[in-house]
Order: structure tokens, then sequence, then C-alpha cells
């Protein structure tokens, strides 16, 4: 059997004439539509001598267009690698350089700046447009539609991910058809998801949940999705009527919630709302049960392992917990030290092991070996317990990564950036609790006596050189900061100092 994501998609599609994509303004693309023009695009990358194995890096808008590249990748056996739309020219220097795709796709806008180091490199670079425009669809639009799909198997490579981790510069995760597949259909399966349902996909693409989740499951189970490019409440709101299930991060519902049209009646018709990426306040949770009568799902995952656990389909969904590990993933507490499994309500370090865990980091065969053990257990990083009911608690990260608004932000390079700034002696970044991102990221700043330094020039200095989601949303000034007495920084006292900071006004 061909393991191709692809292959599994085409060979789901019942009716080629059904429309799987309607877009914001109207526009109907049906099966047949992407089955055909993933083949032009295929034979696009050929041209661009892409063979099985190469990576293509594209950081584009959200488009219709974008969705097919990513198959028309899958198609052709090459390595997708989506890129944040937020990121720097000096942040893709560096993926471009650990990488070494031999294809970007870029927007038009940014061009010149990315060809100026990437051409050096072999890299030849391509543009797509929010409107699905380009030189890349030129060259698509002139290619045959006929690409027999590569035959892979299940550990074949199908995307790289890059992810912060306990270093300061990102690691591409490996993920393989096998994993994209394996999960995808376990989640078809858990949230009951056919041929009937319509999803509101109002998430980036260039993220595990928009990419890998909503897409992948509505694509696999002959779906149809409702295609936003970007999140609007109004929006949401005017298309619940015609749709049945949203995938969200919490910002969705939080801000979802602030509009007056959310009742039970909008929400009538939908049968599944999703959350994920961020922790979702217990609040969000019972409010939004309060005003729709719906449940929202939590459910728990990561990029280097899709998804973990689910709260059931059927069955209580308990506000706080991600609920049960998948049917095919198994999961287990260890003391962070020792290694040996905890009883349950013990707080230790989560590991996951099932086909959903990826290969590894690429080019990092010692951080691979760090992360999964010899039994193929992965250490995630994250603190929490099983209750006596079996429903898992995240309670904390062994590593300081801050999840903002569903995105991975690693304090270390935001305070590399901020200690660059002329007149800061030194600086410590967390993640806080926020009402609208899960969490907010927090700068704590000592500067020099004679400094002149505010909050508006640290932000300032920072913008340009880091993603706009990595940018503190508040810096904070102190005299100096907490320390133990081995001379580390204790930053869960920065936590708990500042645990209200967003509930208050700035």
């Amino acid at each position: 059997m061909n393991s191709n994501v692809f292959q599994r998609i085409s060979d789901a599609v019942a009716d080629t004439g059904k429309v799987a994509i309607e877009t914001s303004s109207g526009r109907r693309v049906t099966y047949e539509d992407i089955i055909l023009e993933s083949g032009r695009l295929a034979n696009a990358l050929i041209a661009r001598e892409v063979a099985p194995g190469d990576r293509v890096a594209v950081q584009v808008e959200k488009s219709v267009e974008a969705l097919i590249l990513y198959l028309a990748c899958l198609r052709a056996g090459a390595v997708y690698l989506p890129l944040n739309t937020a990121y720097t020219l000096t942040e893709l220097e560096y993926f471009v350089g650990d990488a070494e795709p031999k294809l970007i796709v870029c927007d038009p806008a940014n061009r010149d700046g990315i060809a100026a180091f990437a051409e050096p490199k072999g890299a030849a670079v391509e543009t797509l447009d929010k409107a699905g425009a380009g030189t890349l669809i030129d060259l698509a639009a002139a290619s045959s539609h006929a690409f027999p799909t590569a035959v892979v198997g299940d550990d074949d490579l199908a995307a790289i991910l890059y992810t912060s981790g306990t270093t300061g510069r990102s690691k591409g995760a490996m993920l393989t058809h096998g994993n994209l597949v394996s999960n995808a259909l376990t989640l078809k399966d858990l949230w009951r998801f056919t041929s009937e349902d319509v999803l509101i996909h109002a998430l980036p693409i260039y993220h595990v949940h928009g990419l890998f989740v909503a897409s992948n499951v509505a694509l696999l189970s002959d779906a149809a999705m409702l295609f936003c490019a970007r999140f609007d409440p109004d929006e949401i709101l005017s298309l619940m009527p015609r749709a049945t299930a949203l995938m969200g991060v919490p910002t969705f519902y939080t801000r979802l919630l602030a509009q007056p049209g959310l009742t039970e009646e909008a929400a009538a018709g939908m049968r599944l709302f999703v959350s994920g990426s961020a922790p979702l306040l217990a609040e969000t949770h019972r409010e939004w049960q309060a005003r729709t009568g719906h449940a929202i799902l939590e459910r728990y995952g990561m990029t280097e392992t899709g998804m973990n656990t689910s709260n059931p389909y059927d069955g209580e969904r308990i506000a706080g917990t991600v609920g049960f590990p998948l049917p095919d993933v198994e999961l287990r507490v260890v003391d962070p030290e020792s290694g040996v499994e905890l009883a349950a309500d013990e707080v230790g370090m989560i590991e996951v092991r099932g086909p959903n865990v990826f290969k590894g980091y690429w080019r990092m065969p010692e951080k691979t070996a760090a992360e999964i053990k010899p039994d193929g257990f992965f250490v995630t990083g994250d603190l929490g317990k099983v209750d006596p009911a079996g429903y898992v608690h995240i309670v904390g990260r062994g590593k300081d990564l801050i999840i903002t608004g569903g995105f991975n932000v690693y304090p270390k390079e935001v305070e590399s950036e901020i200690d660059l700034i002329p007149g800061v002696v030194e600086s410590a970044v967390v993640g806080v609790p926020h009402p609208d991102f899960g969490e907010g990221v927090l700068a704590v700043v000592v500067k020099g006596k004679e400094a002149e330094l505010d909050e508006r020039a640290v932000v300032a200095a920072l913008e340009g050189r880091l993603a706009k989601f990595k940018l503190p949303k508040r810096v904070l000034f102190v005299d100096e900061l907490p320390r133990n007495t081995m001379g580390k920084v204790q930053k869960n006292l920065l936590r708990q100092e500042n645990a209200g900071l967003y509930s208050r006004p700035a």
C-alpha cells in the first residue's frame, strides 16, 4: 500500500465533483479541482528540480493554492517545510541554512530579501500571494495535471516543522507520512468526522493545528471546509448555520464569547467545538457551555507528536483536563530524575509513545536520542498527572517554553535580543496567564542606572528582529532579578508575582 498522505486523501474521495473548499469570497473548489491542481503544482516542483526527499520551504499567506501546494509536495514525495508568516528575514535565514531547501515559495514582497541569502545556497525562489497568484502558479498553469503520486512508506518524511526546544534556536521536527495519516485517521474516528461534515477552517496552515489536524482530518473524511483567510468572530458566527464543526485556539472562543450574537440558537447546527494549541481556561469552558449548550472538546498535542490526548466525544469533557490518551497512543507520567512511572494523581514528566511520534530532529541525532528513549517514549517536557478516572491534566512545563495564542516562544531567544539593547543589564522572559492568548510573553528587565529605557523603547527595538508573536506584551523594570543560592534566576517567582498581570489594566 502507498502510505503517501495524498494517496490516502484521494482514495477517501467518493465523489470528485463534491465541493471540498469554499472561501469567504464564495469560491468553490471541488475535490477534482484539488486533484488536478495538485498535479500541475507537483509538475511545477519537478520543473524546478525538486526530487523526492528534497525540502520545499513555504512562507505564504493562507490561500486555497497554498493548501494545494502542501498536497502537491506530498504527492511529489518532497518534504514540506511550512514557515510562520511572521518570521523575519533574520529568522528565515537560519531555517534555510539548516534545512537546505531546494525551493522556497514566498510572498512576492519578500522575494528579493529571501533570494539574497537563499540563491547563493542553491535554493530556487518562487512566489505565491494571498490571492493565489505568483510565479509558481504561472509555472503550474503551463504544466500537465497528470502526475503519478510518489510511492512512499510509513517512515518516509512528509514534513519538517521547526519548534523551539530546550536550546535557544529552533529544531526541525521530522514528521513522516505514517505520523500524519495515523494521527488524522485516529482523530477522524474519535471525533466522528464523516463526509457530511462542514468544518469552519479559520486557523493558519503553517501550524500543526491548522494543517495536520484541521485540514488532514477534513480531507481524509471527504468532508467540506469553509476556508477563512483569518479568524474574524463576526464571520465565524455567520458561518455557523452552514457548518458542523470548528477547530480553534482558546483565543477564538474568548473572542466569540464577546459577541452578543453567540447564543444557543446560533450554535444549534454545530456538533463539535475543538480547542487546542494553548491551555483553555476552565472559566472559558464553563461560559461557553452556558451560552451555547455545547462543551468545548479540549485536546493536547505538540509539534513532535501531533495529537496525544483528547477529551471524549461521548462522555464528560472536564474543564481543565485534556482528556484521555488517543486509542493508539500510550502515555505515562514518570519521575523526571529516575524515570520511574508514577501512580495516579502524582505529578511528573509526561512521556508518549505511538505511531504519531515523530522520527527525530533534523540533523540533531544527539538531541533526538536525548528526547526519544530507547523504548520509543518521547519526553514531552510537559509536567502533568493522570487522575484516578484516567483524565490527563497538564500542570506546567519542565521546559521554559511559552505557548501564546498557539505559538511556541522560547524565552532564551527573546532574552538574547533584549540583552543586546543599549542600557539593558539583563533580562528574564516568562509566560504568565493571559485571558485571550493562554499565556502572554512578559519581559522583566534590569537596566543600567543611567539608561532612559521605557517599555515602548524595548518593544520597538525588538520589532523586525523577532516575529510579532514573540514580542513581549508587557515589559517590567526591576532593580535585580530573583536568584537562588546557585545564582540561577528563579523564573517561577516572576511567574507567581505577575500571575494576574494581564487581568489588570495596563
